[in-house]
C-alpha cells in the first residue's frame, strides 16, 4: 500500500466513476471497496452497506472515491495531471474525458463528474520554462489561446520564435 492517495469527494457516485476511470486508463485496477456500517447514520446520512469508498489504482496512482454526499463539489484549484507524449494520447483523454466543454482551457478540462484533469505533454514544461526567452513566451502565448493543447502548435511557435 501507498503511503499517499488522493481522495475524491463524491455524491453518491463513487462506484459510477471509478468504473468510469477504469474504462478511460488501461493500467488501473480496483483495490477495495467499504461499504457504511449499522454505525454513525445519524453523522454521515448515509444507509449501511451503500458504497463508503472505492479505491483504486490508475497508472500506479492511488485514488480513494469517499461518498460523502452533497456538502462539498469539485472546482479547479485541484486537478490531476495526465502527461502525454503523443498527440494521440491527448486526443484519446480528451474525447474520453472532457465533458463539460466551457471549462476547457490550457490543456484542464472537466469530467462528468465535475472533476478538473490537466491532459499535457511533459515538453511544454520545459518549453515555458524560462520566462526571459521569446520562444517560451511564444509558447505561452499559443498555449494560452488554446482548449485542448495541440503538439503541432506549440511546437511551431517555439521554433518560430
Amino acid at each position: 500500500m501507498n503511503k499517499m492517495a488522493v481522495c475524491l469527494w463524491m455524491d453518491g457516485t463513487a462506484e459510477e466513476a471509478a468504473d468510469f476511470y477504469m474504462s478511460v486508463f488501461k493500467d488501473s485496477k480496483i483495490l477495495r471497496t467499504s461499504r457504511y456500517p449499522d454505525a454513525g447514520q445519524e453523522i454521515t446520512g448515509q444507509k449501511p452497506g451503500s458504497v463508503m469508498t472505492v479505491e483504486f489504482e490508475v497508472n500506479g496512482m492511488q485514488i480513494l472515491l469517499l461518498n460523502g454526499g452533497p456538502l462539498f463539489k469539485f472546482n479547479e484549484a485541484a486537478s490531476i495531471v495526465v502527461y502525454c507524449d503523443t498527440q494521440e494520447e491527448i486526443d484519446e483523454y480528451w474525447d474520453k474525458l472532457s465533458a463539460v466543454p466551457e471549462n476547457e482551457q490550457c490543456g484542464w478540462l472537466k469530467d462528468k463528474y465535475g472533476f478538473s484533469w490537466q491532459i499535457t505533454p511533459p515538453m511544454l514544461d520545459e518549453m515555458i520554462a524560462n520566462p526571459n526567452s521569446t520562444k517560451s513566451n511564444a509558447a505561452m502565448n499559443a498555449m494560452l489561446k488554446m482548449k485542448k493543447i495541440d503538439i503541432a502548435e506549440l511546437q511551431k511557435a517555439y521554433d518560430e520564435a
